[in-house]
């Protein structure tokens, strides 16, 4: 359930099921690819294809649920076998302590990345919203393992092209040389039943001036994107701008100088990445994250029974042996969520056509 959002915008099934195609695809995705099927039914706050100011509700049907009524059952099912050998770098451990359970899969089943299907799904809404404003979203994949892809976005390159170019590929790479190298390190790994993590960058174009906030600490965009981007599964490191050169760099070749064109001012760079002091700068807006690899392994690792304490293998359960392409078009279009909010907060409307009317007198470029 997503609520808050403006009458009056345009949103089918059809622009949502793209997107959920667009997640379960990559090399080296798993069993449940083959499973599921993604397709979201819209049940309430939209009609005749246009929202209408309230609450909207998505649903989204697991075709593997039927295989886990009585794990799972609400009821009491004293003759389901527990599990109590915890997985290495899952919550796993760390659940059943917190919640004092002697069975690890309710951890299992509620820490699942699962999760994000329905994070994409209501965020194509935010998606939508943001690209009637001229706000476009793209992502690609930077690296798996060690192996790095050499492309470097440009501020010409238009966000629908690299996506297209992006999504070509089976690892989401726009350098063909490393693409090839990327696919033999997850093949490599998933033989040996093990995983792979990697990097992959998100960029957001046609941004306004001034969506955050620098007078505010919690409302600093950076800030708000980075919980909302560190919260999907596996991620460990966010990074905004160029931060080779940020690193490494004086400040007199890191700050994105000014000079004036056809009466605005422009830059000469974007190292900031599209933000300055905790607001966006007309830019694109250009981050990076990094996933670990997936911490469910086909060859598990060394645990401890959290019951008996013997020292066993941990348990094990279906995994994929690389997700990062499937993470960058999760972190894409969950960052639709913080623009669509800043948007909304700077230029307001209960509708749609209220919102661009603001946009169009207000919005600075």
């Amino acid at each position: 359930i997503i609520e808050g959002v403006p009458a009056g915008l345009s949103i089918d099934e059809e622009y949502i099921n793209a997107q959920l195609s667009r997640r379960q695809k990559g090399h080296g995705r798993g069993g449940r690819m083959k499973i599921e099927k993604d397709q979201v039914e819209i049940l309430s706050g939209v009609r005749n294809g246009k929202t209408i100011g309230s609450p909207i509700s998505l649903m989204i049907k697991n075709l593997d649920w039927k295989n886990w009524r009585e794990v799972m059952s609400v009821g009491v099912n004293k003759s389901v076998d527990k599990v109590t050998l915890p997985r290495p770098g899952h919550a796993d451990l760390a659940g059943v302590k917190k919640y004092d359970f002697d069975d690890i899969r309710n951890v299992i089943e509620r820490s699942s990345a699962r999760e994000t299907t329905m994070r994409v799904a209501l965020s194509c809404i935010c998606r939508k919203l943001i690209e009637d404003l001229g706000i476009s979203l793209c992502s690609h994949v930077t690296a798996i393992q060690n192996i790095e892809s050499s492309f470097i976005f440009g501020s010409d390159d238009l966000a629908d092209k690299i996506n297209d170019r992006a999504d070509s590929s089976s690892v989401r790479c726009l350098d063909v040389d490393a693409e090839l190298d990327m696919i033999d390190a997850i093949d490599s790994a998933r033989k040996n039943g093990d995983s792979v993590g990697g990097q992959f960058e998100v960029i957001a174009t046609g941004l306004p001036y001034g969506l955050g906030s620098y007078t505010h600490w919690d409302r600093k965009l950076h800030a708000q994107i980075s919980g909302i981007l560190m919260s999907i599964n596996a991620m460990k490191s966010i990074e905004f701008g160029n931060i080779d050169t940020i690193r490494n760099q004086t400040g007199s070749n890191v700050h994105d100088q000014m000079h004036s064109k056809d009466g605005k001012i422009k830059r000469i760079t974007n190292n900031s990445g599209g933000i300055e002091g905790g607001m966006t700068n007309a830019q694109p807006l250009v981050l990076r994250m990094t996933m670990k690899p997936l911490s469910s392994l086909v060859r598990p690792l060394d645990s401890v029974d959290i019951d008996s304490k013997e020292e066993k293998k941990a348990h094990t359960e279906r995994s994929d042996s690389c997700a990062v392409p499937a993470a960058s078009i999760i972190a894409e279009n969950t960052l639709a969520f913080v623009l669509a909010d800043a948007v909304l907060d700077k230029f307001g409307g209960d509708s749609m056509e209220q919102l661009k009317k603001h946009y169009k007198l207000s919005a600075k470029f």
